[in-house]
């Protein structure tokens, strides 16, 4: 056994402002997805007065009660609906997670329709194309519950109706993956969007709510001037009896929820087995988690403390601990589940970036999942360790991440800058879950470095045009740069832009990354047979 000793002092003042920095920030992310349920909330009588049930009802219907639902990018869209920060309604129009359903571990993704109907906020697209993306990697069954006024034409972009293709090529792909495709139509589902019903394997509609059509009532009759009600034309009835199109007709939703359960119980899918269970807690309290994390990235921290806090008795074999030990990386478990953890005290060097490309690589050899923990500024700059040769072993490293067999995770703990994201599986490496710290922080360097330089640079351009630089000018370049820089580092613009899969309480990294490994577990053991889901309607 290799025990991590614990080199916290909580009684500090360092510790308690740290702590203190953190919950603040849990605080802003918690108010911020209150906001948007509360937003979503707003509508209750208007749903209940015509019989429905609000979003989030719906989806608590659907999962099985008392079970695990990990909800993913509660932040997305956030300061892009609207730029007032106090104003802002976050999540992209769109409830989505992972939770059970019967039994069966299903991706879940409901539209939000007590906000705006439905439509899509900014970065609904991209929130939906990822967890389309998670189920097919996962191998994860996709339940959708839908009601949705499309796009929102006050806000078309041509590049959205391009790139929104992507989501019905999705749904088909999961379909011909053998991951069955189960819709509920609860409301609208009209022009494109009328795809989103129609490239499903089983479909659910409500009588008297559910409305699926190409061209609703008013742009038929501008079209052709015929004339026809939103029943006549894409009504439950019509779809479950003449079109084809449905295929289980509902009275309500309660009623459809059931049948979409139903449909999942009757599937012949293995249940998810338990991991193994004979696993001993960490030995320091996740609590202190909350104080370890500097909020200042430049200050120093010892990773091996978080680690310490959410292995499986706070036993970490390490790696190479001697070599490159700005570096750690090691060896682990998360409730019985084998891991192998790389994360940063620094810094990448040459050493380090070599111990981490072997380590990767040992790692796939024995099929374990990797974990990164990104805490650092990047890889080292200099005369020496150019001539040290750090872009080749930082690109060595890459190419290793790039080429990993076994299922990476990326978790943002800290800084995470320059091409370091890069070496320690960015959101751009694909890794197969990435998740957030409140404190963390991503971009291509740090904000004053990103001014200096850019100083430095127009100083140099002035002196060969033979021109002084007034220093008011320059002062105020540095601090619009430093500004641009500040205002897009933080999880709040990141997440917002999901570049993550979602902001997590670090006292939960336990619990998430026990869900994810299991996830990943499940995935692997699952080979679905290609059952041939045929995805044009009779």
């Amino acid at each position: 056994m290799a025990i991590i000793e614990n080199t916290i002092s909580t009684g500090s003042a360092a510790f308690q402002g740290n702590r203190d920095g953190m919950l603040a920030l849990i605080a802003r992310m918690r108010a911020l997805e209150e906001r948007t349920r509360a937003a979503s909330a707003a509508a209750k009588d208007r749903f209940h007065k015509r019989g429905q049930l609000l979003p989030r009802e719906r989806v608590a219907l659907v999962l099985d009660p008392g079970s695990s639902f990990l909800e993913l990018s509660t932040l997305a869209g956030y300061m892009f609906d609207v730029a007032d920060a106090d104003k802002s309604v976050p999540g992209g129009g769109l409830v989505a997670g992972i939770g059970f359903v019967s039994g069966i571990r299903c991706m879940v993704s409901a539209n939000d329709a007590g906000i705006d109907a439905g439509a899509l906020q900014p970065y609904g697209l991209d929130k939906t194309l990822r967890v389309q993306e998670l189920a097919l990697e996962n191998k994860l069954p996709y339940v959708q519950l839908v009601e949705s006024a499309g796009a929102n034409l006050l806000r078309y972009r041509v590049e959205d109706f391009v790139r929104g293709g992507n989501i019905f090529r999705n749904l088909a792909r999961l379909s011909a993956a053998g991951l069955p495709v189960v819709t509920v139509t609860h409301g609208s589902s009209t022009a494109g969007g009328a795809y989103q019903t129609g490239l499903s394997d089983y479909i659910v509609m409500v009588r008297g709510r559910t409305r699926a059509f190409l061209a609703g009532p008013p742009l038929l009759k501008a079209a052709t001037g015929e004339i026809a009600t939103e029943e006549e034309l894409g009504g439950a009835e019509m779809h479950t009896s003449i079109s084809g199109l449905g295929d289980y007709l509902a009275e309500d939703d309660r009623d459809a929820l059931r049948i979409a359960r139903d449909i999942m119980t009757k599937l012949p899918w293995d249940r998810p087995t338990p991991a193994p269970a004979a696993f001993k807690p960490p030995r320091y309290d996740a609590e202190e988690l909350l104080g370890i994390m500097p909020m200042d990235h430049k200050r120093p921290v010892d990773m091996r403390q978080a680690i310490a806090r959410f292995i499986d008795d706070s036993d970490f074999t390490e790696f190479g601990a001697n070599y490159g030990p700005a570096t750690v990386c090691g060896h682990a478990r998360i409730e019985g589940q084998a891991i192998g953890i790389i994360t940063n005290n620094g810094p990448l060097d040459v050493p380090g970036a070599n111990k981490a490309t072997h380590f990767i690589q040992a790692c796939c050899q024995s099929r374990t999942p990797i974990l990164y923990m990104n805490n650092t500024t990047g890889y080292m700059v200099g005369r020496a360790y150019e001539e040290a040769g750090m872009i080749k072993h930082g690109s060595k490293m890459i190419q290793a991440v790039t080429s990993a067999t076994v299922p990476q995770i990326t978790l943002y703990c800290g800084a995470s800058f320059g091409a370091g994201n890069y070496g320690m599986c960015g959101r751009g490496f694909h890794p197969r879950f990435c998740f957030s710290w409140p404190n963390a922080k991503t971009a291509v360097m740090g904000g004053e470095q990103a001014a200096e330089t850019m100083a430095i640079v127009t100083e140099a351009a002035a002196a060969r045009r033979g021109k002084p630089i007034e220093k008011e000018k320059l002062d105020a370049m540095k601090a619009q740069i430093t500004g641009v820089f500040d205002s897009q580092m933080d999880v709040f613009s990141t997440s917002a832009r999901v570049l993550d899969d979602g902001v997590i309480d670090p006292r939960d990294t336990r619990t998430v990354l026990s869900e994810v490994l299991s996830i990943c577990r499940e995935a692997k053991a699952r080979s679905p047979q290609r059952m041939q889901f045929s995805v044009a309607r009779p």
